[in-house]
């Protein structure tokens, strides 16, 4: 179902043995299998972060005091071609102010790094209207009255627990799509990823096993 150059990126969440404070490499050996068998080139790697997931596992975590709290997932971008489309001028983010300040001043320390990495005199004098982001992405999910629970809670209708920062589905959408294109999601859950796609113009298929969370999933086309 993947176009030439299409995209597919997945999530996966951090995995530990059941009873042990280890982890399984399960999530791993499913990223292998899943590029081995769909004969697919692994694009870029990418963690999401949550600075306010909850301590977890809590055994191992809250109680035994034995490890660190895991407050990252990872991402896996796939396509079938080293070279599927993609555009970082379309996720742009704000330049920082000690940016904002040299493009103004038009000052900063040429020459060669440690890293050896060769910084002309006017390598960072072109305003290209933001920063490049990196592969580290950071998304809060701690509200709650956001419109699709508004919708859930007069309802009547069951939460889908394990819902997704909308900023996460927009991210990847704008890199890696243009209006009008195709995004499809088998795993929808409250449809997140439908309603990041219909507000960018994109067209969207959304797949969903229980009927209560395809009913709760509306709240995502309420308007604020």
């Amino acid at each position: 179902m993947l176009t030439a150059t299409g995209s597919i990126v997945l999530e996966m969440g951090n995995a530990w043995e059941a009873g042990q404070p280890v982890m399984s490499t399960l999530a791993l050996e499913g990223l292998l299998k899943f590029l081995k068998e769909g004969d697919l080139k692994l694009a870029q790697q990418f963690i999401c972060h949550n600075p306010a997931r909850l301590p977890s596992p809590a055994q191992w975590v809250n109680v035994e005091r034995i490890r660190l709290k895991d407050s990252y997932t990872h991402l896996w971008w796939m396509a079938a071609t080293e070279r599927p489309y993609a555009d970082n001028r379309n996720v742009l983010k704000p330049y920082s102010p000690s940016m904002l300040k040299l493009l103004k001043t038009g000052k900063y320390n040429s020459g060669k790094r440690p890293s050896q990495h060769s910084i002309g005199k006017k390598s960072f004098l072109t305003n290209n209207n933001g920063a490049i982001p990196s592969n580290v992405l950071s998304f809060s999910n701690t509200g709650n009255g956001d419109p699709y629970q508004k919708y859930c809670r007069e309802k009547d209708l069951e939460l889908h627990p394990a819902r997704m920062h909308v900023g996460l589905p927009e991210f990847f959408i704008k890199l890696l799509t243009k209006p009008g294109d195709l995004v499809f999601d088998p795993f929808a859950g409250s449809n997140t990823t439908g309603a990041a796609a219909e507000r960018l113009k994109r067209r969207w298929i959304a797949i969903e096993a229980r009927h209560d969370y395809v009913r709760g999933s509306a709240g995502r086309f309420v308007k604020d």
